[in-house]
């Protein structure tokens, strides 16, 4: 955690500059200049999140100063110095809550901000087993959506003959959509009874998960007619009339990084297209962030969901209805929590445990 002095630094420097750009967007000289008036306005704006907060929060600091001055003041009558107490009480509880949110908006707006995202669901060892538990995943994280109210789309989906999937892509969008799902990237253990296990023994299967900021056209640039190579082809069928004799699959290659997207989901090749190039854009915005992320990792090595899709983040036990995240309480036994709940899309308290542990980490490395 953070030093009280050192956060204090960094709240005090994000205030200055605010105050430092209010005073400039006020200047004739900068008002006539759109350009600089533009990006003035738009830091301030970035600032504003934290500055403000920060300023109601030293006006509570000042008001609980004066109502302790009073309280400890022993001239006063017992009466005000009751009433001086208890406005202590709830300053101290308002200055708390207030400055939670601050904390989080200083160190976790990179993340607030992200509104969609692309999930990534595939089945990993275990076979049939394996892409049953992939698709039991994609409804634990439909339910979790349906009860934040986000808006999913499904991009593409590989299915089994016994109902599970081999990979799905979802796209999901919603108010901090990023900030709550970052943390599910990497891999998912599950202990149970295959539907394919006629001796009732326990086996062990995995799946993946990758959770990937969906850049906006302005975040990342692809140049379609010259970085990306386009192949069409016929999408597969089961014969006679449901075969696709028009050329509506679409398959794309960044050559600059050598990333390649597959879409045949769709009868239609533009629409085939605009879903690849969904796609593509993210997971070339993701190749460049992990990089990104490799340069930071000495200064944040056990920071959440640096994007070591490798790591078994959380094990699913079914015979002991007990799912337990691996990051939690700070050892591999993890923290435990209600397996039928957990499926069922009730994230929340262990969700809340994962930002609670990042934004200690990052406030660790202000």
């Amino acid at each position: 955690m953070a030093s009280n002095e050192k956060l204090a630094s960094k709240l005090q420097t994000v205030l200055e500059k605010y105050d430092r750009l209010t005073a400039e967007m006020n200047d004739p000289a900068v008002a006539s200049n759109g350009l600089r008036l533009v990006a003035a306005a738009k830091e301030h704006s970035s600032l504003a999140r934290v500055a403000q907060p920060y300023r109601q929060y030293l006006a509570l600091q000042e008001q609980m100063q004066q109502a302790g001055a009073m309280a400890a003041d022993s001239g006063a009558d017992a009466e005000m110095k009751n009433l001086a107490e208890e406005e202590v009480r709830q300053l101290q509880a308002q200055s708390q809550a207030l400055m939670d949110e601050i904390q989080d908006r200083l160190v976790m707006s990179d993340k607030d901000q992200i509104e969609s995202v692309i999930m990534e669901i595939r089945a990993g060892t275990g076979g049939e087993e394996a892409a049953l538990f992939a698709g039991d995943l994609m409804n634990m994280y439909l339910h979790y959506a349906d009860r934040k109210g986000w808006k999913v789309e499904m991009m593409s989906s590989s299915s089994t003959d016994l109902g599970g999937f081999r990979e799905v892509i979802l796209s999901i969008k919603g108010e901090g959509v990023y900030h709550y799902l970052s943390h599910e990237g990497g891999g998912h253990r599950v202990q149970r009874v295959p539907q394919t296990e006629t001796q009732g023994r326990i086996h062990t299967s995995a799946a993946t998960v990758a959770v990937l900021p969906e850049p906006r056209d302005v975040e990342i640039e692809i140049n379609w007619e010259k970085d990306v190579l386009e192949h069409t082809s016929r999408a597969g069928g089961p014969g006679g009339q449901s075969v696709n004799k028009v050329e509506s699959a679409i398959r794309l290659e960044h050559i600059p990084t050598g990333i390649t997207v597959s879409m045949r989901d769709e009868k239609s090749q533009h629409k085939n297209r605009a879903k690849a190039r969904r796609i593509l854009a993210t997971r070339v915005h993701e190749h460049f962030l992990n990089k990104q992320l490799a340069q930071e990792a000495a200064a944040r090595k056990s920071m959440i969901g640096s994007g070591d899709r490798s790591q078994r983040i959380r094990t699913y036990n079914f015979p002991q209805n007990r799912c337990t995240d691996h990051r939690l309480k700070g050892g591999p036994e993890g923290a435990n929590f209600n397996l039928q709940t957990i499926m069922a899309g009730d994230l929340n308290e262990m969700i809340s445990g994962l930002i609670a542990l990042e934004r200690a980490e990052r406030l660790a490395h202000l």
